[in-house]
């Protein structure tokens, strides 16, 4: 179907405006501008409860962990379940700040607790930097769950994006480094595999144009990755490349959102597939008309807000299983 006329408006006045893709800026300018965009496409920010932050001890230094509770705990209240949500950004830009909007969202909705890392980014900590960061804190979740309220058992990853890639790098070195247990993966239009431009890299949905300088396209992509990887051989590194993995087998039910406007969707919906052929339960749903950056675009996209919603009921539904 064309761009979706919210999406369309959102373009026309980007273009008409004569704004610079990130590709063409500098990292700190790129960094600037993707915080200011992602405040005004995000609206106000939703009330929680609280919000705290703690700092530990990561693999290349201290690591802000922010923890948002959508409810008061009670004395006696049950351990409740709760999700790591790792904020986009084509792992040089985002920051907790920029995903923050989403995580308070999303702890609404589920009535869990979420709670953010604030990884390394690229080009100053290439891969695979970001992934340690965002498994030291998964560790130190699930051995402080008690100090936290949580219950281990129902401790979901999530993300959007690159937040999307490591949460499915995370299930794959979970899984290979027997634990923490992960009880399900929200994996919102995420980098799958890492495509050579002009060679292997595949179009979006049915009618996207992946070159259009107003919308995320695949030559963002390659920049972001260009910053992302250390050398070229880590492309075919699972943990940047999660499709590549060799068996997908035993990994936690996921729950997969693509965009029909997006360069990843492609790649998205084939990790889906590649997670269904393993026999991981996987519901995958793609948004007609959307553009990558949906998601997190609730204040000007209704379909954003409709993804967060479905995102959480899906959440809602995997921690009551993973509770009985």
């Amino acid at each position: 179907m064309p761009l979706h006329p919210q999406a369309e408006a959102v373009r026309a006045r980007r273009a008409a405006a004569g704004t610079p893709p990130l590709y063409t800026r500098t990292l700190e300018e790129a960094r600037a501008a993707d915080l200011a965009d992602l405040r005004a496409a995000a609206g106000t920010g939703e009330s929680v409860h609280s919000v705290r932050e703690f700092v530990l001890d990561g693999p290349g230094g201290p690591l802000t962990l922010r923890h948002y509770l959508p409810k008061p705990v009670v004395d006696g209240d049950p351990p409740g379940p709760a999700l790591l949500y790792l904020y986009g950004g084509g792992w040089a830009l985002g920051s907790l700040e920029t995903g923050d909007p989403v995580c308070r969202s999303l702890a609404n909705a589920t009535g869990a607790a979420v709670l953010a890392v604030g990884y390394r980014h690229a080009p100053e900590h290439r891969f695979p930097a970001a992934v340690h960061d965002c498994y030291a804190a998964l560790e130190w979740i699930a051995h402080n769950a008690d100090r936290l309220g949580l219950d281990p058992a129902r401790l979901a990853v999530g993300g959007d994006s690159a937040g999307g890639n490591l949460a499915a790098a995370l299930t794959l070195l979970a899984r290979e480094r027997g634990g923490p247990a992960i009880l399900h993966q929200l994996l919102v239009y995420p980098n799958t595999d890492h495509r050579v431009p002009g060679g292997s890299e595949r179009t979006a949905g049915t009618a996207a144009d992946d070159q259009d300088p107003a919308l995320f396209n695949r030559h963002s992509v390659a920049w972001y990755w260009s910053h992302y990887l250390a050398e070229p051989a880590d492309a075919a590194n699972p943990l940047a490349s999660p499709l590549r993995a060799a068996d997908h087998r035993g990994l936690p039910a996921a729950t997969v959102i693509t965009a029909e406007y997006d360069p990843l969707c492609a790649e998205g919906e084939e990790y889906a597939e590649a997670l269904r052929r393993a026999g991981v339960p996987v519901e995958l749903r793609r948004y007609a008309g959307m553009p990558h950056g949906f998601f997190a675009m609730p204040g000007l996209l209704d379909d954003g807000r409709a993804a967060q919603l479905f995102a959480a009921e899906r959440l809602v539904a995997a921690y009551a299983e993973g509770g009985r």
